[in-house]
């Protein structure tokens, strides 16, 4: 994936802002990042395109100071912002900023926790209360009980040990526990999640805190607890609201953690709720399921144009996606009669398009035979002629003509 900086060079070129939008067309987030035992010259500018993307948010991207660097010049506006994503884990912010986030955060400002950023400013006692549950940074019992499900029950664990642990990435099972959770609600109650770290052994004052989502740690891969733990959580914290996901670990170009459908829709959910309480945004047609991860390499939801243009070149030996895009959108026209005509005229162009495909064409007359109308029938009784499509554009007129 190929990435281009726009930088706004500010204090000695310390702190730099990218922007690939000038007008804002939605919330306006910032992310901060520049100091990460992770890859944030990857995950940044691909957390950007994810919430871009919904026409939701209008972000920005801030770096901090290197490490070691003079970390009072780091010192943003907050109250700009409806909500901040912190992909962040280095040296301490100085009091000034921390004590601006804290009020940012108290007075109503959205926020996403995101991955490695949880095993940030294990001093800072606020910045833990936000985060709910932490790891790494020399955690252990002084800063609170383990969180996790243990045969169906949640469990507050005090015993004493370190915080935050994970074994050989892997792809792991997503299981929801809230499903009336507005970031949750509509996804399936298991979906498989793309090879990541598993974060474990996360613990922390879990103040106000809801978890969401949890995934087994199996200790067959290493560094496994054997239980139920923590991936998705929301925090309030005086009028703020805080989406915490401990996936997303980001390979070159992102790689399946990353790319991963569940995600990515659960990030561009969670910051939604973080700003508003709520979720406007509908469960894509290619959310995985327990049965499979499903990804996306560059990180946006296919468009109709875009399946009407591959389905022309259908081969069921290749891929499916394009069909399965089709029939999920029509689905959800379920009584839009001006929706289902546009697919209809979409449908009929393809059968009229001489370099399509005899199976894309065969594909498009059983779908029109349920869901067509007087328009597609012309177009249909010329295809009775074509020994290949007979058969089928004979099917679609008996249906279409006897409704």
């Amino acid at each position: 994936m190929k990435k281009k900086y726009l930088p706004l060079i500010i204090a000695a070129g310390l702190i730099t802002f990218f922007s690939a939008c000038k007008t804002e067309t939605g919330f306006k987030t910032l992310i901060i990042t520049g100091q990460n035992n992770h890859n944030w010259k990857v995950s940044s500018p691909i957390l950007k395109q994810i919430l871009d993307q919904t026409g939701l948010f209008s972000s920005e991207i801030m770096i901090t100071p290197d490490k070691g660097g003079d970390m009072k010049i780091f010192n943003p506006d907050f109250s700009k912002y409806k909500l901040v994503v912190i992909d962040y884990n280095g040296d301490s912010w100085s009091e000034k900023t921390n004590s601006a986030f804290v009020d940012y955060v108290k007075n109503g400002g959205g926020v996403v926790i995101y991955h490695a950023a949880d095993n940030s400013f294990p001093a800072w006692k606020e910045y833990n209360e936000m985060t709910g549950l932490g790891g790494w940074g020399d955690r252990n019992q002084k800063d609170g009980p383990y969180i996790y499900y243990k045969n169906g029950q949640l469990v507050t664990d005090t015993s004493a040990g370190n915080g935050g642990s994970h074994g050989k990435r892997r792809a792991y099972l997503v299981k929801t526990r809230v499903a009336d959770h507005p970031i949750l609600r509509g996804l399936p109650v298991a979906w498989l999640h793309g090879t990541d770290e598993l974060y474990s052994q996360l613990r922390g004052p879990a103040k106000n805190m809801q978890i969401l989502a949890t995934a087994f740690s199996d200790s067959t891969l290493g560094g496994g607890t054997m239980r139920d733990e923590p991936m998705l959580m929301t925090i309030t914290y005086g009028k703020g609201r805080i989406f915490h996901t401990v996936m997303g670990h980001a390979d070159e170009g992102g790689g399946p953690a990353m790319q991963c459908v569940g995600f990515i829709t659960t990030l561009q959910r969670g910051a939604e709720w973080a700003v508003t309480g709520e979720v406007t945004q509908r469960v894509p047609w290619d959310f995985p399921s327990a049965a499979g991860v499903v990804l996306r390499p560059d990180f946006k939801e296919m468009t109709l144009e875009e399946a009407f243009t591959h389905i022309a070149n259908y081969d069921i030996v290749k891929s499916t996606k394009s069909l399965s895009f089709i029939q999920a959108h029509l689905r959800s026209l379920a009584g839009d009669a001006a929706g289902i005509k546009k697919i209809e005229e979409m449908m009929v162009k393809v059968l009229k398009d001489k370099d399509a495909t005899v199976e894309s064409k065969k594909l498009l007359l059983r779908e029109l035979s349920w869901m067509g109308s007087d328009y597609s029938v012309p177009t249909i009784k010329e295809l009775v002629s074509n020994a290949e499509l007979k058969d089928e554009a004979e099917f679609a007129l008996t249906r279409l003509v006897s409704k």
